[in-house]
């Protein structure tokens, strides 16, 4: 409320700055909140294609180790399937965009030549191997999901954490300020008048009193002029 703020000269001093830093700070977070925007659509771009990729490979791949198991039967596809000894292995760091710490995902021996599988060349067969490629494909989409899908999340909520940030200053502490600055400076330029007002009362009745102090003198001096011209007589 502005009524409890005092209106004194360094309280509005300091509403001032304070009204400064904020529209400062307000204009920094609406450039950040359109460039996270900015940025969170080039990903929700990048993250539709993903998913359509991510879709389009579990097909693929369903399709494959469907048509392995009809020709090939469960048990040599299991077989290929156990007799893998290098599994994929996946490391994360941390990359920044705006501010934002997001994952960037990064993984090895996903991709595997045939003598890498461990099923061996003589024991397998194309549809094996076709369903094999077609997994690896699927592996290597459903990482990149993850690392597009997470970082679409905390950009989201950076963005949302934003948005309340300009909000508040915007809609609550600015309008707050500047109610408080107009309240000091209606309250101050009230206190200037009622001064100025004090200030002509006091020069008004001294000129007051100057001039009946003159008119005393002037009578006080007639009057010792006419006792002498009476004792002349």
């Amino acid at each position: 409320m502005a009524e409890d703020v005092k209106p004194t000269r360094k309280n509005l001093m300091e509403i001032e700055d304070r009204i400064d830093l904020s529209e400062r700070g307000h204009d920094t977070l609406e450039q950040k909140r359109d460039g996270l925007i900015m940025e969170f659509m080039d990903i929700l771009d990048q993250a539709q294609d993903v998913r359509d990729k991510l879709e389009t490979d579990y097909d693929t791949a369903q399709d494959k180790i469907n048509k392995a198991r009809a020709m090939e039967g469960d048990v040599a596809v299991r077989g290929a399937a156990a007799a893998l000894k290098e599994h994929p292995e996946i490391t994360t760091q941390s990359k920044n965009i705006m501010g934002v710490v997001v994952p960037q995902i990064e993984s090895s021996k996903v991709r595997k030549d045939l003598d890498e599988r461990g099923y061996g060349v003589l024991g397998s067969s194309a549809r094996i191997d076709e369903a094999a490629d077609a997994y690896e494909e699927l592996l290597e989409s459903i990482i990149l999901a993850a690392e597009v899908e997470t970082a679409m999340k905390k950009m989201l909520k950076e963005i949302e954490t934003t948005k309340r940030r300009v909000n508040a200053l915007e809609f609550k502490l600015l309008p707050e300020l500047n109610e408080n600055k107009e309240y000091i400076e209606q309250k101050l330029e009230e206190q200037e008048r009622e001064e100025i007002f004090r200030l002509k009362k006091i020069k008004a009745k001294k000129e007051e009193e100057e001039k009946a102090e003159e008119a005393a003198a002037k009578a006080e001096a007639e009057a010792l002029e006419a006792g002498v011209a009476e004792s002349d007589d």
